[in-house]
This record gives structure tokens, sequence and C-alpha cells, in this order.
């Protein structure tokens, strides 16, 4: 387990902390090199977790969504298995995103996004999203960048629980005990709500329940060496409404349409080991084991889909004066057990280099992966596809004073189609028919990005440009109604600005603004017979932003407001942006005071999209997916020894 350097701010602390805290310097990783991010060759984000406390937020998806540069969604309705996108990647955009939890890789060999409900936000102790830049660390699936969420060991006992309206409860109990030669953490967190929308005809409302636990302990037996374990699972149960018409979206969100809401239920068994041996000054030697076993029930459509996930890294680092390399060997293999066998399996050498001088640092890297796919039907012919693909990476970043900062990064990546591309299922004769779809290509994104960091005692600012040159971006091609194919678009390309700053305006009072501006074009397109070249890619909004005022009333209270705003855009499906209806702009203003009582003892109130907007997913023309339509709020208190 990798932990963030340094402790969690306390939420409550002393009214100056929070502007010297802004000239205290954050640190990335994403090179396996610890830095200032102000020194970073690559565009950056990070989230503490003073940030995740101030917010409020109590799941993961909460945060991402209210305080990121991220455009995350439900996936049609789930929140647990959200779709995620950054840099202009649209509804596809959890599959060029590589998202891991200390180093374990979250993402699925097929067409479902990464189960980040089963990460108890209690446990994060920061969150650094890259930005164009991964490829050469974590290979396939990094074209946009990554998500990498560190945890840290625990030091005491804390015990919190929390209820709101709609039947929204939940409580988080956690202990820790940190020593010179081992530390030993766990964490216990449920939440259920009954639900926002009208009862089904069964009488359901999109209603869900999760249970997550997590134990993970370090010990050092010699000097120079730290053998860690980590082990939790994730039960998760949960029901999601049908889509709506706009009529019946505009009179109620909230209405069900007479058929029964969908039930998933989600299972995650996980344990990881790991080694990291100091040598000497100059080496490092360390070596990892990740395994999942997972599984995916939806009733109505049994039988349930099992996976297992297992993963190695064997890697060393060398450091002599201003050289530090980072080399070594990955492999992922995934296979899901239904209907048959499928599997993927990827294997990666990756070489990683970094020099810094005085002013200037300089980094490069390259990675050799072969992916191999095998699907074993329970009747039927097999089949077997293999690729080899190659990224590289180079990065520069110049100081040009204690406060300013360029950098400049170019990376190429590639991500290969997920298992589920190969097959199509036609509906259009009103039961499913699967097919095979045909081996289709990966994608390669070769992506520039130039931009600036500006620190100083007041206020922290980012400023980056990027554009990315892509080929055979992978899509589902719509041939009719309920039917289609998987296949790549020829041609496209993305650019935008992106702006972060954080400010202290006055002692008491600090805000934060992350404004995203992106275009997605698609430049040409065989299958869709010109219609949909020089269009825009779906589901992708132009303009977004997180505003966030931060302000410490007296000496023991703390109020948080933030407002999400994403534009309007083309429906998901809409790729020759024609259709009559367009997914419209989202909203939310959130507002959170938390008081701390004593030393012990806090509480907080939260109420989420405050201003009661109503918001959803158009997926086409009448099929939209309600998605935090009302206002709601919370309660807490929280205890700590």
């Amino acid at each position: 387990m990798l932990a963030a350097p340094g402790s969690a701010q306390s939420l409550l602390a002393a009214p100056g902390s929070a502007q010297s805290s802004l000239s205290e310097p954050i640190v990335v990783s994403a090179t396996r090199i610890d830095m200032h991010d102000q020194d970073a060759p690559y565009a950056s984000e990070v989230h503490t977790r003073s940030d995740i406390e101030r917010s409020g937020a109590h799941s993961l998806f909460d945060y991402l969504a209210q305080q990121s540069s991220l455009q995350i969604s439900p996936s049609y309705g789930n929140r647990y298995t959200p779709q995620i996108s950054m840099r202009g990647y649209g509804n596809d955009g959890f599959q060029n995103l590589v998202i891991s939890v200390d180093g374990r890789r979250l993402n699925n060999i097929d067409s479902i996004p990464q189960l980040i409900g089963s990460i108890s936000l209690s446990d994060i102790e920061r969150i650094e999203i890259t930005k164009g830049s991964g490829a050469v660390m974590f290979g396939d699936g990094a074209t946009a960048g990554t998500i990498q969420i560190y945890t840290k060991p625990r030091s005491g006992v804390s015990l919190e629980t929390y209820a709101g309206d709609h039947g929204q409860r939940g409580a988080i109990a956690s202990a820790g005990l940190v020593r010179e030669r081992f530390d030993l953490s766990a964490t216990l967190d449920h939440s259920h709500v009954n639900g926002f929308s009208s009862p089904d005809p069964t009488g359901h409302r999109d209603q869900s329940e999760a249970n997550t636990w997590r134990v993970a302990g370090a010990l050092k037996p010699v000097e120079g060496l730290r053998l860690d374990m980590e082990a939790g699972a994730s039960h998760i149960d949960t029901r999601y409404p049908n889509p709506l018409t706009q009529a019946q979206f505009n009179a109620n969100p909230g209405m069900h349409t007479g058929a029964a809401y969908t039930q998933q239920k989600l299972q995650s068994d996980h344990w990881s080991l790991g080694a990291e041996y100091r040598v000497n000054r100059q080496w490092k030697l360390s070596a990892r084991h990740h395994d999942e076993d997972k599984s995916s029930l939806f009733p109505s459509f049994p039988p349930a889909a099992q996976y297992r996930y297992v993963s190695n890294e064997v890697a060393a680092q060398y450091q002599h004066d201003a050289l530090i390399l980072n080399a070594g060997y990955q492999n992922f293999d995934g296979q899901r057990t239904q209907s048959g066998s499928t599997t993927k399996h990827n294997r990666g050498l990756f070489l990683q280099g970094q020099y810094m001088l005085e002013a200037l640092t300089l980094s490069a890297g390259i990675r050799r992966e072969e992916v191999t796919y095998r699907h074993n039907p329970l009747s039927g012919q097999s089949l077997q596809s293999e690729q080899r693909l190659t990224s590289w990476e180079l990065g520069a970043n110049h100081r040009l004073s204690p406060q300013l900062a360029l950098f400049a990064n170019y990376s190429d990546a590639f991500v290969t189609p997920d298992v589920d591309r190969f097959f199509f299922t036609d509906w259009s004769s009103g039961s499913p028919v699967t097919a095979f779809n045909g081996f289709i290509e990966p994608a390669k994104a070769r992506t520039l990005t130039v931009g600036t960091n500006h620190q100083t005692a007041h206020h922290r600012l980012k400023l980056s440009a990027f554009y990315a040159k892509l080929s055979n971006e992978i899509y589902y091609f719509e041939t009719g109604p309920f039917s289609g194919i998987n296949t790549n678009i020829d041609q496209s390309h993305k650019y935008g600005l992106e702006l972060q700053d954080r400010v202290q305006i006055t002692p008491r009072l600090s805000g934060h603004i992350n404004y995203a501006w992106t275009r997605a074009i698609i430049d040409r397109e065989n299958d869709g017979g010109g219609a949909f070249d020089g269009r825009e890619l779906p589901g992708v909004s132009r303009h977004s932003v997180v505003l966030g005022l931060n302000l410490r009333v007296a000496e023991r209270g703390n109020l948080h407001l933030s407002h999400t705003w994403r534009s309007s855009t083309w429906a998901a499906g809409d790729f020759d942006n024609n259709n009559a209806q367009r997914q419209k702009a989202f909203q939310s203003t959130d507002l959170t005071y938390r008081h701390q009582l004593d030393k012990h003892l806090d509480m907080y109130v939260g109420v989420s999209n405050l201003l009661d907007r109503k918001n959803g997913i158009w997926v086409r023309d009448d099929a939209i997916y309600p998605v935090q339509f009302e206002r709601t709020w919370k309660l807490g208190a929280r205890v700590q020894f």
C-alpha cells in the first residue's frame, strides 16, 4: 500500500491553517516517483483527505460527481458502476481511463464500468487524476489518463452514522493501530436507501444496499523491507428505474412506467500481497499480487456472470543523483464465465525514466504489451485473437520561479476492445439473438498536453490545453431500432482547455473552481456512410464546471457550498447529431455544514441538489433515465478516539 506523504489536515484546524496549506506542496506518484505536483511533467488533479472531509460526501461516486472535473453519471441508473469520462471520450470514457486502488486495477474485461461502489470513501487518503498520461505505467486503457486512489493506515477508532430522507441511512466503523514496525487497519461500511422513485408494480422502489469491509496491514521485519497485505469484500443489491419518455420525465421524473425496475446484485471479494525492499541507496525492488472474484447477477436475466481477475507486478527502481529509472513486468489475467468462458490476458514490459535538474524535469518511457483473447462457448467453435502493441511517453517541466512552472507531455496510448465487442445482440425480433461481431481494431490516441502551474500562499492555479488525434476509436453503431454492431471510428480528434484554482479569499473563506472546455469531433467514419463525418461525439459536454466555497463559521463550524454544471450535449446514441431531443444540462447545488462539539465528536448536515433541479440521462429520443432529480438531505455524527 502506498500511503500519501503527510497526514490529512483536520477539517476544523485553526483558522489560519487553510491559508498556509495552499503554499504546502502536494505530492503526485503517477510514475512511481514521488514529486511535488508543481514539478510534474504531466497534467494532474489531486484531491486530498481534507478535500473529501470538507465535501460532506459519503460515497466515491458523490465525491467525484460533485468535486472533480470528471463527467460521471449513473450507468443507466446504476451508481455503483457509473459511466466516467474525461477529455471528451463520451459514454465509453470509462474504458479509456485506468482506475486503480493502491495499484489494484478496477477495469473489467467486458463492457461493465469499474465497480467504484466497492470502495469506502472513508478509506481514501488521496485521489490522483492524471490527464493524457499513464500509458507506460498502466498500459491498456490509459488513453484519456488514470485515476489512482491511495489509502493510508489508520490510527485510533472512529464511528460514524447518518440518516436522511427516502430512507437514507448508513454507518461506518473503522479502527487502526500504527507502530514503528507494523500497522493494522480495518473498516466496515454500510449504506442503505429506500429509493427516490415511485414503487413499481412489484412494490419495490429504486432502493439499494451496500455492505463493504476491508482489512489492511503492513510489517517491517528488518530495515528497508516492507511487507503488506490487504483483503476486502463488497455486497451490493441495487434497483434502478427504466427509461421515461420526454413527457413522462417532464411530468414527474420519479414516476414508474408499469414495468419492474432493473435489479442487479454485485459481489466482489479481493486480496492482495506486496513486498518492497530497499537494497541500498540506489536500488529498490518490489513485487505485488492481486486476486479478485466478482459476480454480477440480474435476477430477471440469469445466469450470473462470474469473474476472476489475477494480476502481478515485479519491478525495480534505480536512482543515482538526478536520474531515476523504473522497469518491470505486469500481467492482468481476466476470465468471465457465463454461457461459456471468455478470457483476456495482458502481458506488459515497461521502462520509465526521469531526470531532474535544478529547474528542469525530463521524463520518458516505453511499454510493450501483448493482449490475448479466447472465447470457449458451451457449443460451437472457439475464438482466439492476439495483439502486440507499444505505447510511449515524453514529458518536461521547467520551473521558471518558485511560484511558476511550465510543463508539456506527449503520450502515444492504446485501448483494446473489451470482450463484449466481439459479439452483438439483435433484439429487433422481440427475443435476443447473439452472434459473432468480428474482431475489431484497438484504438490508438496520440495526445499533446501543455500547461502551467502557479502557486502562492493564497492560491494554487493549474491551466492546461490538450489535443488528441485518434484512430479506430471504438463505438457501437446502431443499424436499426435495438440492433447494431461494434466497430471503429476511422479518424477522430479531441481538444480542450482545463482550469483548476484554489484561492484563499480571507483567513476564513476559501474557494475553488474546476472548469473544462472540451470538443470531440468525428473526422471520418465509413460505417455511418458519411453521416457522422464532422459531427460531435455524443455525450460530451462542451463545458463543465465545479464551483466551491468553504467558510469557517466561528472556531468550530465549517460550511461548504458547491455547484456542479455540465452543458447540454447530444444524447448518448446520437452520432449524426440529428435527434429531436438533446441531453439537457446537468445542475446540482450541494451544501454541507459540519460542527465540532468537542475534540472527539462532530456533527453535520448536508443537502444535495439544493435548488431541486430535474436531471436525467438522455440515451435517445424518449429514452431518459432520471438521476438526482430532487432535493435530498442527510444528518450525521462522528465520534473519534
